[in-house]
Order: C-alpha cells, then structure tokens, then sequence
C-alpha cells in the first residue's frame, strides 16, 4: 500500500496531465474546450484513478464527450504513464462530477426558503401580539395589602 501523500500527488499529476491533453493533445470534435476536469482520486494501491469532469452544455454534448473521454481512454493513460514514471499505470475512469447539478439544486432551495421567508415577513408587517407586547403577568403597583405577603405585615406593626 502506498502512502496518502503519495496517492495525493499521483492524482494530482493525473488531474493535470488528463486535462492538459484534453486541451491539446486529442483533436476530437466531442470533447471541445467545455469539458473541465474537476478532480482525480487514486487508490490506496495506486492502481485506479477515477477522474471526475463536468460539461457546459446539454444532455447531448454530456453524451458525447462521456463517448470521448472512453475512446481516448487509452491515449490518455499512456500520457499519464509517460509522465508519472510509475511501475504500474493506473487505470482510469472516468465519472460525471456532480457538484454542479448540487449547487443547483441548492440554489433553488435557497430561493425558496428567501419567497418562504417574505411571505412571512408580508403577512406579519401589520400584525399585533395577541396577549399585547409583554405576555408575562406582572403585579399591579395599585394593589397593595392583598395576599399573604401582607397578612405578615399587619401582624408586625401592632
């Protein structure tokens, strides 16, 4: 097993070599200047690499450049075995990172919490408090030899 320092790095370097190349090594249409790798993660036996990327567009050119990135697989390995100098170059794989779709999604629960939260606002501006401002009792200062308090008062001053 190799360390995690060394996983670290060797993914690292795959990170920057897949997407170097991607830029200027594979001259297939599908795979364009919107495809972004976002991340790479090696395993502990520096066997696997699996490299997360993301596509601006539709559906259709996330279909594509996921059939791009599978037919040059290969090229793309032996890029990363030229560079690494390991005995063993990782396999990889490679997966549509969902962070976008996330962020997204999270947007819209936030914009909906912000309508949630005016609507709140609108409907309690012109609202009273039901038991007036302060619902906590409070003697009355007027009303005083009431209670057993002033049974005991009465008993000391004769």
């Amino acid at each position: 097993m190799a360390d995690n320092a060394r996983a670290k790095r060797l993914a690292d370097l795959i990170r920057e070599v897949v997407a170097q190349k991607l830029q200027r090594g594979i001259k297939d249409p599908r795979l364009g200047s919107h495809v972004t790798i976002t991340d790479t993660r090696v395993t502990g036996d520096l066997r696997e690499a699996t490299v997360f990327y993301t596509v601006y567009g539709d559906e259709e050119e996330r279909n594509a450049a996921s059939a791009g990135l599978e037919s040059a697989k290969g090229i793309l390995r032996s890029e990363v075995g030229k560079a690494a100098g390991v005995k063993f170059t990782p396999t990889l794989t490679f997966v549509m990172d969902a962070l976008p779709d996330t962020a997204r999604n999270i947007e819209d629960l936030l914009d909906k919490a912000r309508q949630s939260d005016e609507k709140v606002r609108e409907a309690s501006a012109g609202a009273e408090y039901a038991g007036g401002a302060d619902p906590y009792r409070k003697p009355d200062e007027d009303e005083t030899g009431t209670g057993a308090g002033a049974d005991e008062t009465d008993d000391t001053a004769k």
